[in-house]
């Protein structure tokens, strides 16, 4: 809607994760670095965790376009609220596993034999789970087991697990030292730092083709900060109400005002909160109904 009016090639906040806006800040490089090296290397578990919003997402479509450059087949699981039938069925599919994909003793013979012929002619296999907190113990027992599968060179099935902190709680219960003790690699995605959150919005508005931009003055963006808590998701939620906002009222520099009101509306929360102003700039200007994006859209 505004891209024209800022002169946009792309809309710079898009809350997809797409990898061609990857911001490579350093936990970021070090984060897909790891998951590399973890399959490429066949080290078998690797874990991904970090808050909501972090950029766990896009991380795993970096490792799935590598993954597809170096012709390593893989299996995604999205949905990790499944039972134990339903986890065999969806990797089937993904798989393309030529089988009863209903029956869990078919599917296992059948990836087993997959992974054995791509480990013959020297190709690895990857498993790539997402949202892994969510998944009960009877399934997440079934990974652990598929894991098992070795020969001398290492794991032939690669098994990233990547959730919100809460996976690493669950992994230190005791039903779960089995599985603990087989993880090789661990990645952790932790919120922006102040200068990140300002590199990571310039990245994203350069992609877009704003190159030198004013749109957002400095006390802005230190605001944007602060109330997203240096959370990726949260910033391109607010960026991207702040220039429908800007647009609405049409002016290329957002301000105070429409921070607090887009805020306002996003119901953000942060530390030492106070009562948000009641600037006139905003007032009597009828904005679309539509403008506001919430980080849970």
């Amino acid at each position: 809607m505004y891209k024209a009016f800022f002169g946009f090639t792309e809309n710079p906040f898009n809350m997809s994760p797409d990898p061609s806006f990857l911001f490579r800040s350093a936990q970021h490089e070090e984060a897909l670095a790891n998951l590399i090296y973890g399959v490429q290397s066949r080290k078998g578990f690797v874990v991904l965790t970090g808050e909501v919003g972090t950029g766990k997402t896009t991380m795993l479509e970096c490792l799935r376009d590598f993954l597809r450059s170096q012709q390593i087949g893989f299996a995604s699981l999205f949905n990790s609220r499944v039972t134990v039938e339903q986890f065999f069925e969806m990797i089937a599919y993904d798989f393309g596993l030529r089988c009863t994909r209903t029956s869990k003793t078919e599917v296992l013979f059948a990836m087993n034999e997959m992974i054995l012929e791509r480990a013959n002619v020297g190709r690895s296999t990857a498993l790539i789970v997402d949202e892994a907190h969510n998944l009960d113990w009877e399934v997440l027992e079934e990974i652990r087991l598929l894991g098992n599968l070795e020969n001398r060179r290492g794991k032939l099935l690669q098994i990233v697990l990547a959730g919100q902190p809460e996976l690493d709680r669950k992994l230190e219960a005791p039903d779960f030292r089995q599985l603990k003790q087989r993880i090789a690699l661990r990645c952790v995605l932790r919120p922006f730092e102040h200068h990140e959150t300002l590199e990571y919005i310039q990245s994203r508005l350069t992609r877009a083709g704003m190159r030198d931009q004013t749109v957002f003055p400095p006390e802005i963006l230190q605001e944007i900060h602060f109330r997203s808590q240096g959370i990726p998701r949260v910033i391109n939620a607010m960026c991207d109400n702040l220039l429908l906002t800007a647009f609405a009222l049409e002016s290329k520099v957002t301000t105070m005002a429409m921070i607090d009101e887009v805020t306002e509306d996003m119901r953000l929360q942060w530390p030492g909160r106070k009562p948000f102003r009641q600037d006139g700039a905003l007032a009597g200007r009828s904005l679309p109904e539509h403008r506001l994006f919430t980080p849970g859209d």
